[in-house]
C-alpha cells in the first residue's frame, strides 16, 4: 500500500516550487524592461496569462459563485496594485533595497493577521519569521535609507501580505483555478491603467516575445493558480515564509545563468531562509493544520 503525501506537504512543495519559477525570472525581468516600460511588461503578461486561462479553465470560472468571483476580484487589486507600487519603487531605490523591503511581507503577514484576523501566531512562527527577515538582509542590503521609492515599496509589501492572507483565508481546492482566472483578469486591468496614459509597447525581438511568454505562462498563469491552490492548504505566515525563498532561488539562477559570482553573502542569507523555512514547516506548524483549519465559519457553511 502506498502511502499518500498529506496535502499540506504538497502545498508546500508546489509553493516552492512557484517561488523557483519567480526567482527563474529575475535576470529575464532586467534585460526586458530595459525595452519595455514596467507596467506595459505587466499589462501584457497578464493579459496573455488571463486569455490563456479564460480558454482552458473556462468551466471552472464559470461555475464560481458571485462571492467568489468578488473575491477574486479583491485579490486581483491587491495584487495588482502591489505589483505597480512595487515596480515604481523600484525606479526610486536600489534593487537590493527593493528586494529587502518588499520581502518584509514575511513580517507583515503575521502582524497583519493577528491585528486583522485575530489569528494566534507560535512563537516558532515568530522566530522564523526573524530568521527569514534577518536572511532576506544578508541577501539584499547593501546600505540602506528611507525615502520615496523605499515608502512605495513597503506599502507594496503590505498589499502583499494582505494578499497571501486573503487567499489562506478564502481560497479552496475546489475553486483555486477559477479564482486564479478572475485574479489574472483583474491584475490586467489595474496594470492597464498604469500602462495606458504613455501608450502600450510591445516587446520588439524574438528573444524578447520568448522571455514575456515564458513569464505569462509559467511565472504567470500556472504559478498563479499554483499559489491559489497551495493556499488554500497552507496558513497565510507559513505560506509567506515559504515564499522567501524567491530571493534565494533568485540568486541562484543568477548565478547559473546570469553571470553573476557566488558570494559569502548569498550562502549565510540563502541558509538563514532555509532554516526559517524549515523551522516553521517541521518544528512549528500544529499537527495537520492547514489553511481550511482555520475559515470563517461563513465560508465553511458556503462549501457545505
Amino acid at each position: 500500500m502506498t502511502s499518500r503525501l498529506p496535502a499540506s506537504r504538497v502545498a508546500t512543495l508546489l509553493l516552492m516550487s512557484v517561488t523557483a519559477v519567480w526567482g527563474s525570472t529575475f535576470f529575464l525581468i532586467r534585460d526586458l524592461v530595459e525595452h519595455v516600460p514596467s507596467a506595459d511588461f505587466l499589462a501584457v503578461r497578464f493579459a496573455i496569462a488571463a486569455a490563456v486561462m479564460a480558454v482552458l479553465f473556462r468551466r471552472q470560472l464559470l461555475a464560481l459563485t458571485r462571492r467568489e468571483v468578488l473575491i477574486g476580484v479583491v485579490l486581483g487589486v491587491l495584487y495588482g496594485l502591489a505589483q505597480l507600487l512595487q515596480t515604481v519603487g523600484l525606479e526610486h531605490t536600489d534593487a537590493s533595497v527593493s528586494g529587502f523591503v518588499t520581502g518584509t511581507y514575511v513580517v507583515l503577514t503575521p502582524v497583519l493577521a493577528a491585528v486583522l484576523l485575530r489569528d494566534r501566531i507560535p512563537g516558532s512562527t515568530w522566530l522564523a519569521v526573524l530568521l527569514a527577515t534577518v536572511g532576506l538582509g544578508v541577501l539584499s542590503l547593501r546600505g540602506f535609507s528611507v525615502g520615496h521609492g523605499e515608502l512605495l515599496t513597503l506599502a507594496a509589501a503590505a498589499l502583499y501580505a494582505l494578499h497571501i492572507i486573503g487567499l489562506g483565508r478564502f481560497s479552496t481546492a475546489q475553486s483555486a483555478t477559477g479564482l486564479a482566472t478572475v485574479q489574472a483578469a483583474v491584475i490586467t486591468v489595474v496594470a492597464l491603467v498604469g500602462a495606458l496614459p504613455g501608450g502600450v509597447t510591445l516587446p520588439a525581438t524574438g528573444g524578447q516575445w520568448t522571455s514575456l511568454l515564458y513569464m505569462a505562462l509559467i511565472a504567470g498563469a500556472v504559478a498563479l493558480w499554483a499559489q491559489t491552490w497551495a493556499q488554500s492548504h497552507l496558513p497565510a505566515t507559513r505560506a509567506a515564509i515559504v515564499m522567501t525563498m524567491e530571493p534565494v532561488f533568485a540568486a541562484f539562477f543568477a548565478v547559473l545563468f546570469g553571470g553573476e559570482s557566488l558570494t559569502g553573502r548569498m550562502i549565510v542569507g540563502g541558509a538563514l531562509v532555509l532554516a526559517a523555512m524549515y523551522l516553521v514547516e517541521l518544528l512549528g506548524r500544529r499537527a495537520g493544520a492547514s489553511a481550511e483549519d482555520d475559515r470563517p465559519a461563513e465560508l465553511l457553511h458556503h462549501e457545505v
